[in-house]
């Protein structure tokens, strides 16, 4: 018998408090060993029962939640669940808490909570179970751009499309390969496991942080040189051909590998349209989303790179990547962007050559 995943809950609802205890106490492979209606009390319960995951509100007193994981990972690093609310201000802080180290997020309803956070119970549980394996860092020091980067491609860059795919970690993954990429860097296409109400936050976020334009996707737009488009949380993104151009498809269709969006979704459209001029980078996420398209990829002529397990918070997508034979080259998160770069760099040497 393995033992079992001992979860504490902070919350200062004492119905979340109750619905999630009971929750967890219903799986057979974890238990909820304690809850806390604040973060002083939940300091002196890990002091005293030693979690393996713990479930934190955001929003609290005394000490609200952001505050208290900021501390906790910097003293006490463990796997944190942050459960916070579908509004721009909870979207806003819940990128937050991912940057300072928190593995993942469930989003709560703001209202019917006792039905709406019973309807979440798989995706609550599974989290946990992700967190309980993954590998917990402290925050890295803010990275943002340094000066103007070296001219990348020039207008040659409109042949090519990178594509990046990303589930549990992928969030400051994304950012920390995104900031190192320079302002003419060919158009990335990006699908990042997300719900509807964040995606438009992580989008703005982004473009704050890097010499890109970052937005979020919409249907029907050009896929324009030096921009990166994030796939609406809740909806499929896919890239299609206008003539000369790439265009954004963001439409309602059904999950894929249980995802809305889906990094299969997009990995199978470049793999069609894209072909040897698109670039596939895999990042951090658990189960097996995108593997198979980005195999497909590569057999149509992409260039791939794969997080190595090292680097990654969850090393499950990667992994499934490598496993599928997908993979061209596995490097840790922070030499990615050296490497595509060095790769365009060369591409652009050559044809320049030939003219």
């Amino acid at each position: 018998m393995h033992r079992k995943i001992r979860v504490l809950v902070v919350d200062d609802s004492a119905l979340v408090r109750s619905l999630l205890s009971e929750i967890v106490n219903r799986q057979r492979d974890m238990e909820c060993i304690g809850a806390a209606h604040d973060p002083l009390v939940a300091r002196e319960m890990i002091r005293a029962l030693a979690p393996d995951v713990l479930t934190l509100d955001v929003e609290m007193p005394r000490m609200d939640g952001i505050d208290f994981l900021e501390r906790l990972i910097r003293l006490r690093p463990m796997p944190v669940v942050m459960i916070s609310t579908l509004t721009q201000h909870g979207a806003e802080v819940t990128l937050r808490a991912l940057e300072l180290g928190a593995v993942d997020f469930v989003a709560k309803p703001r209202i019917g909570l006792a039905g709406g956070l019973e309807a979440l119970a798989t995706q609550i549980v599974e989290k946990i179970r992700v967190a309980a394996v993954a590998q917990v860092r402290r925050a890295p020091a803010h990275q943002t751009p340094c000066g103007p980067a070296p001219a990348l491609l020039g207008h040659l860059a409109t042949e090519k499309l990178i594509c990046i795919g990303a589930s549990t970690g992928g969030t400051e993954a994304i950012r920390e390969l995104l900031v190192q990429l320079p302002a003419d860097s060919p158009a990335i296409a990006i699908t990042q496991h997300m719900p509807p109400g964040f995606t438009t936050s992580f989008a703005a976020r982004l473009n704050g942080l890097c010499r890109i334009t970052v937005r979020e996707a919409t249907h029907g737009e050009r896929i324009l040189p030096g921009h990166a488009y994030i796939a609406p949380g809740g909806s499929q993104f896919h890239v299609a051909r206008s003539g000369a151009n790439y265009v954004a498809q963001v439409d309602d269709g059904p999950a894929v590998n249980r995802h809305k969006p889906s990094v299969e979704v997009l990995f199978k459209s470049a793999a069609a349209v894209v072909g040897r001029n698109a670039f596939g980078i895999m990042l951090t996420g658990m189960g097996n989303d995108g593997a198979a398209a980005m195999r497909e990829m590569r057999d149509a002529g992409s260039y791939n790179y794969v997080q190595d397990e090292a680097s990654s918070i969850v090393f499950g997508m990667p992994r499934e990547a490598i496993a599928h034979g997908a993979a061209d080259e596995v490097l840790p998160l922070g030499q990615i962007a050296a490497a595509l770069i060095a790769r365009l760099r060369a591409t652009t040497d050559r044809l320049h050559h030939r003219i």
